[in-house]
């Protein structure tokens, strides 16, 4: 009856599916069909966004900028601001060198954005035999053997949660996974309760468990690419070597000998087996090279990638260097990781494996009540190169006003300090403390000179 009800939602998904698809690109009364006159797909599934990603350069840049940018540096969780490590923190540390955490979460984080979905495998200490990954983790303390993370086309979820009192009402329960065996590319199905996986999906709309793959917004988009960038190469693989028309003299008569002649005489010029033509009696000119740049269309593509991805262009044609980089550029970029990181990466991926980890006793529970927080690495601080600029720029500025003798009369030192050189309430007293000890030092060696 399960089943059967499973494919009954199943066969309903598909169906709401195609019938929004045949509304895809329709104009005009239904007369028009855009999507079918420029080839666009109606339907899409993994399967697509999988092949564009390992195949279309766009589709890769994607995808992998903002995830690349997102667990780039250290990612540490910590219980309290000071002080040596806690069990938790020491032990998550240990955990994250033997099992290479933070590579797996990059791949999961990869996978789950290319489909609906993707889920991150648990592998704890308490299972002998693949039959017991379907039965809930028992309490206890567990070790973690190995995480494997797997995308939307090696899962298929078997069975939901269809007790309307449970807090997981509509969510899966049991999910398949296809496993590749050991030592050879067979593989194997195994089904897994729910307690043994993270499940992470994008952007969620409707349902509490599919999100919207990344690409689906644009693969129109990396289609059109695709037909401007292999066009443009087909038309200067055609164009860039003329072709010839020849004209026949009307007072020369062409021999089929001469024909043949002739033929393999063009044959061995197109295949670089001669570079000279002779022939007689007919005017072979070259014809007109047809070859226009396609930047300008390519960059309209990119454009509109860009807008609804949100990644500035130059990041995402890989032009993000230096004075290049807009300073508005490189500051929308900053906040759109830094909130992919609070809100997506740490929500989904690194508390909900923590969290788990910690209910099966695979780490130390937190010592302090407010848990732990996760730490990650800053993406606003300055480089050594930015550093030494506000450096020069403060010096200058601090050089202007200490030259300008009525200048602590209009604005006091500490004024100065926190509006012009931008200095914190820290700073300005840590200066001010160096300032009076300087004087103590000079007023100490000028006494000492007048007693001698």
């Amino acid at each position: 009856m399960k089943d059967l009800q499973q494919k009954l939602q199943t066969m309903s998904t598909l169906l709401s599916r195609a019938q929004l698809a045949i509304k895809l690109g329709q104009q005009y009364n239904d007369t028009r069909d855009l999507y079918q006159a420029l080839g666009y797909k109606l339907s899409l599934d993994y399967t697509d966004y999988a092949a564009y990603y390992e195949r279309n350069e766009m589709a890769k840049a994607v995808i992998n900028r903002p995830i690349d940018a997102t667990w780039r540096g250290n990612l540490d969780i910590i219980e309290a601001e000071e002080g040596e490590d806690t069990p938790l923190e020491k032990e998550y540390k240990e955990l994250g060198r033997q099992l290479k955490i933070k590579q797996v979460f990059i791949r999961l984080d990869k996978l789950a954005s290319l489909g609906n979905y993707g889920v991150l495998f648990l592998g704890f200490d308490d299972v002998n035999d693949v039959s017991v990954f379907k039965q809930p983790i028992p309490a206890g303390e567990h070790k973690l053997l190995y995480v494997k993370p797997y995308g939307q086309g090696l899962i298929e979820i078997q069975e939901y949660e269809r007790n309307v009192k449970s807090p997981r009402y509509g969510l899966p329960i049991i999910y398949k996974l296809t496993m590749q065996l050991p030592g050879g590319n067979t593989t194997k199905n195994i089904l897994v309760h729910y307690s043994r996986i993270i499940h992470v999906a994008g952007e969620l709309l409707i349902s509490e468990y599919k999100g919207v793959p990344a690409l689906q917004v644009i693969f129109n988009r990396l289609m059109d690419l695709e037909k401007l960038v292999g066009g443009s190469a087909e038309m200067f693989w055609r164009g860039a070597r003329p072709g010839y028309q020849g004209k026949i003299d009307p007072d020369f008569r062409l021999t089929s000998g001469a024909e043949e002649d002739l033929k393999d005489q063009i044959d061995e010029y197109e295949h670089n087996l001669r570079r000279i033509l002779i022939n007689q009696g007919i005017d072979l000119q070259a014809l007109v090279m047809q070859i226009a740049d396609p930047t300008p269309h390519v960059d309209v593509q990119i454009q509109m990638i860009s807008a609804v991805t949100g990644i500035p262009k130059r990041i995402l044609t890989g032009s993000e260097r230096g004075e290049l980089a807009s300073s508005e550029d490189k500051s929308n970029w900053l906040n759109l990781i830094q909130a992919r990181r609070e809100e997506y990466a740490e929500l989904q991926i690194v508390r909900p494996f923590v969290d788990r980890c910690i209910e099966y006793g695979a780490l130390p529970r937190p010592k302090e009540e407010g848990g732990y927080s996760v730490i990650w690495e800053d993406l606003f601080a300055q480089s050594d190169k930015e550093l030494a600029e506000v450096g020069r720029t403060r010096a200058e500025a601090l050089r202007a006003y200490t030259s300008t003798p009525t200048a602590e009369d209009v604005v006091p030192p500490e004024s100065f300090y926190r509006y012009f050189l931008g200095l914190d309430a820290d700073q300005i007293e840590q200066i001010r403390l160096i300032r009076e000890a300087s004087m103590k030092e000079e007023a100490k060696a000028f006494g000492e000179s007048e007693e001698e």
